[in-house]
């Protein structure tokens, strides 16, 4: 595990150069990875297993979207692909739990009694683990209880890995009973193509996990975005400026530049004026925000976000109620406007 400097920080990183693939893949050459759940994560995690040359099965209820998308990835029913998930947790020797937060929950009493010992029950999210009191996730001793969690996306996990690079992933040990938990948790998380791993623990990546996606990842940047555009247009700004100055500046030409080179080479590329501003009110929305934040991070940590989220995602019809709550923003004048100006964008400029 290498050192590495972070803003003046020594943290401990683990990297593709350390922990290459081959050793990866001969760490797991006899084992086989049971995916739970072919959602976005397993989608992603599944496939990136697979291409590097690990045994996959997976485990998904039939019928769905997710079994559709399982059979279009080429999985084929009765020998890597099985609607019933204690055959692939009996048939498995690491198994990656990737189900809902929700659906773990239910899942569990199926998964529980199909565990046996020396077995390796890996999660991409501390929630189930940590919340045990609202999810009734308690692993048996028996067992090696691992994460890696990747810090985005399962679709970008799989592009990522498609483009040739890779999405950076925490990892953390809960149980070692085998002695060998630690290696094979890393052998695991540069697998699913993992650009670099740093260590945490359960708690650590749930709580920050949370507070991420509804604060700046997610929740916070979506109703900013939104409070601005309401007010161009209150002021008598067209929706094409009031989104441009709004959303379609900040994704298609600042927010990569943030990315590649940093918020001060970001602003430093900008204007004076824009500079200026930057400079000056960032300091306003910081302070603004961090009431806001502390709220957030106390209500994750202290379990009544996560009551909320196992209280409406396990209520029977949320699927309807979600796509009810997202049509609210889908036929929003916002991004009504958003998908005429994405239909705007040339695919490439004629000469």
């Amino acid at each position: 595990m290498a050192f590495m400097d972070f803003g003046g920080v020594q943290e401990e990183v683990v990297t593709r150069e350390e922990f290459p693939l081959a050793k990866a893949r001969t760490l797991l050459k006899d084992d086989v990875v049971g995916i739970l759940g072919y959602g976005p994560q397993g989608h992603g995690q599944g496939l990136n297993l697979r291409d590097n040359g690990i045994k996959v099965l997976v485990g998904q209820r039939k019928g769905g979207r997710g079994w559709q998308e399982a059979v279009r990835d080429g999985w084929v029913e009765g020998k890597t692909l099985f609607d019933d998930i204690e055959e692939v947790v009996r048939r498995s020797t690491i198994i990656l739990y990737l189900l809902s937060d929700a659906g773990q929950k239910e899942q569990w009493p199926l998964v529980k009694r199909n565990l046996r010992q020396g077995q390796t029950l890996c999660f991409s999210h501390g929630f189930s683990v940590v919340y045990r009191d609202q999810t009734g996730v308690i692993p048996p001793s028996t067992i090696d209880v691992v994460l890696v969690a990747p810090k985005g996306s399962g679709r970008t996990v799989r592009t990522n890995y498609l483009a040739g690079s890779g999405i950076n992933s925490s990892f953390a040990v809960h149980q070692d009973v085998t002695g060998h938990a630690r290696e094979r948790v890393l052998a695991v998380g540069i697998a699913i193509g993992s650009g670099y791993l740093f260590p945490t623990t359960f708690e650590k990546e749930v709580y920050s996990d949370l507070t991420g996606e509804r604060g700046v990842l997610l929740g916070a940047i979506a109703g900013i975005m939104k409070a601005q555009y309401d007010l161009l247009r209150s002021m008598g700004h067209t929706p094409s400026e009031a989104f441009n100055e709004t959303v379609e500046e900040a994704t298609q030409s600042l927010y990569p530049l943030m990315g590649q080179n940093g918020v001060d080479w970001m602003i430093g590329a900008c204007s004076t004026t824009a500079q200026r501003g930057a400079l000056d009110w960032s300091k306003k929305f910081e302070e603004a925000s961090k009431p806001v934040l502390r709220e957030l991070y106390d209500a994750v940590k202290n379990g009544s976000e996560t009551r909320r989220v196992l209280d409406t995602c396990g209520a029977p019809g949320y699927r309807q109620q979600l796509e009810s709550e997202l049509d609210e923003w889908r036929n929003s004048e916002m991004w009504k406007a958003g998908a005429t100006v994405r239909s705007l964008r040339p695919e490439k400029w004629s000469k």
